[in-house]
């Protein structure tokens, strides 16, 4: 039943997009572990890990875009989920350290023996165990969206002030995961980290495993994210986009609708910070920044807002921009590259990249089928008429 409705919600550009997403999950750590470090063919590990960071982006691009290019939530707060999803991974990552840490300390992580702390905070435990770190990936944000989604949408908040509400709530989560007191690095974050599920998070083997794991997560993603959109559920969820009022009147409930693909989507960004974190080695408080959900919905905007791919597509091209701008004398002006780039495309192509194409695609294409029936409806009206004379 289930490959059933996948295969359905997949369209030709959408199938490509998935065989694409999958060669290279393949072929490039195939190409980092197999051919000479000398082979122009050779993809460098430094590229897999920026590869891997790309594709984990993609899937938080893929997780507003469902909300906001198909149910008109705008959150200018999801940064808070992906956080939450990179701590938990996170946790369970320090806990794999023991007794490798600079005190030695068998239970408690490096940061936690610093600031003196006499044991191990409850929250904590559980984290020693893959299964619960995996399981609390999905949960913490998705817990997190469905409350804050029960009290907003019941609440019939909407538009500009659900989004300020949402900025409101990441960059609360910002301070609190400031504070060394609350358990969690303080500044300093999660870092130092040494295996995952007994691999060391450094070896070539494991930066191509977990950037071929970040393909597939984005590939489940996006599966998920087309059956949606193309079920019923998928059309309410336009309605509900386009007139609000309108659907609540025809008698659905658009407060559940909303808190569904709300939820979901924070579930889908949680995964895509927790297989962010082990390939930057790194999660602290600044990922909560309210600016990085800002400029996680420009990749949206830029790629084609409502369209999947082209959320997928703007992630990777903003983030390949940034790394490329950001290297080089033009790095001070990097933020202000991306202002003009949302303000160019917000004027030039309000659809976006994808949403362009498609736009000019369409009516040539719908031209030619009626160009091709109009030859064919001919063809066999010339057909009728000589066998009329014939007889």
């Amino acid at each position: 039943m289930m490959a059933h409705v996948l295969t359905r919600s997949l369209d030709r550009s959408a199938t490509v997009f998935v065989f694409v997403v999958a060669a290279l999950g393949v072929l490039v750590p195939l190409s980092n572990l197999l051919l000479p470090s000398g082979s122009p063919f050779q993809v460098p590990t430094y590229l897999v890990a920026l590869f891997g960071k790309y594709a984990c982006y993609a899937i938080l691009a893929l997780a507003i875009d469902l909300i906001w290019g198909y149910c008109g939530i705008l959150s200018l707060g999801h940064g808070a989920f992906f956080a939450l999803g990179g701590y938990a991974m996170g946790m369970y990552l320090m806990r794999q350290i023991g007794s490798r840490g600079v005190y030695g300390n068998p239970i408690l992580p490096d940061f936690m023996v610093f600031l003196n702390y006499p044991k191990l905070p409850w929250y904590w435990n559980g984290f020693d165990m893959f299964w619960f770190a995996a399981m609390m990936v999905i949960l913490a944000p998705g817990l997190l969206a469905f409350c804050f989604g029960w009290l907003a949408f019941r609440s019939r908040v909407t538009g500009v002030y659900l989004s300020i509400i949402t900025q409101a709530m990441t960059y609360a989560l910002l301070l609190g995961f400031f504070r060394n007191d609350f358990g969690f690095g303080g500044n300093n974050g999660l870092t130092d980290f040494k295996d995952i599920l007994g691999f060391n998070v450094q070896a070539d083997g494991t930066r191509a495993a977990l950037f071929s794991l970040s393909c597939l997560g984005l590939i489940t993603g996006f599966l998920i994210c087309r059956a949606v959109v193309t079920s019923k559920l998928g059309k309410v969820l336009i309605a509900v986009r386009d007139a609000e009022s309108r659907t609540r009147f025809l008698g659905y409930r658009v407060e559940s609708y909303k808190l569904f693909v709300f939820t979901l989507s924070a579930c889908m960004a949680g995964v895509a910070g927790a297989l962010y974190v082990p390939q930057v080695g790194i999660i602290n408080p600044s990922e909560f920044a309210p600016g990085n959900s800002i400029e996680a919905v420009i990749w949206v905007a830029v790629g084609g807002r409502g369209t999947l791919i082209g959320a997928a597509l703007g992630a990777v091209l903003v983030n390949y921009a940034k790394t490329f701008f950001t290297s080089g004398s033009l790095a001070p002006y990097w933020l202000f590259m991306l202002g003009a780039m949302f303000i160019l495309v917000t004027l030039l192509l309000p659809k976006g990249i994808i949403g362009t194409l498609n736009a000019w695609w369409e009516p040539w294409k719908t031209q030619r089928l009626t160009t091709a029936a109009n030859s064919l409806s001919a063809a066999r009206e010339a057909g009728i008429s000589e066998s009329g004379m014939a007889e």
